[in-house]
């Protein structure tokens, strides 16, 4: 069975959402998130059951935000163009960064909350990096090697931009 949350936790989910986008999760402490969204950590507790579980709610919202990001780019051969176009605007930068947090911090920390986020990433990207190949190599080892290439280049590049913010360089070897 499954148990759809309230219309209070899914509002303090998505202040607290914000909240991360803003400050990161790296120092996240419940007392200036409760007061920053307007409610309390006894009320954060109850309803997430500790700061670990408001952590995993927290990526959840962030893998569903990329999800949405992933289904909206489509298939094709210009899936990578898309891709990178959604990646190197200025307004996705704290999605990215609160990513990329996630990310690190899910392979430093394996058995935290953080688990299994840096490997759903990768399988979510390798995913739809299938969809811009043709068909008769999306099943192949060559294929598989040629995601991966990619997914690779996407990924030190927008560490780059995130590191520089200088979009225009980093496009510029993309192209």
């Amino acid at each position: 069975m499954v148990v759809m949350p309230s219309a209070r936790e899914t509002e303090l989910l998505e202040a607290a959402y914000r909240y991360a986008l803003t400050h990161g999760l790296a120092d996240l402490s419940l007392r200036p998130l409760a007061a920053a969204i307007g409610s309390s950590t006894r009320v954060l507790l109850y309803l997430f059951g500790s700061k670990d579980g408001l952590v995993r709610a927290l990526l959840a919202r962030a893998r569903a935000d990329e999800l949405a990001l992933l289904a909206d780019i489509g298939a094709g051969p210009e899936v990578v163009e898309r891709l990178w176009e959604w990646l190197s605007m200025p307004a996705h930068r704290p999605l990215l960064t609160l990513w990329l947090e996630a990310y690190a911090r899910s392979l430093v920390e394996p058995d935290g909350p953080w688990a299994g986020f840096a490997r759903a990433t990768v399988d979510d990207w390798l995913e739809v990096l299938a969809s811009a190949q043709p068909e008769d190599v999306r099943g192949t080892a060559e294929g598989l090697a040629e995601r991966t290439r990619t997914l690779a280049l996407l990924r030190g590049a927008l560490l780059d931009l995130l590191a520089t913010g200088d979009g225009e360089r980093v496009s510029a070897a993309l192209g």
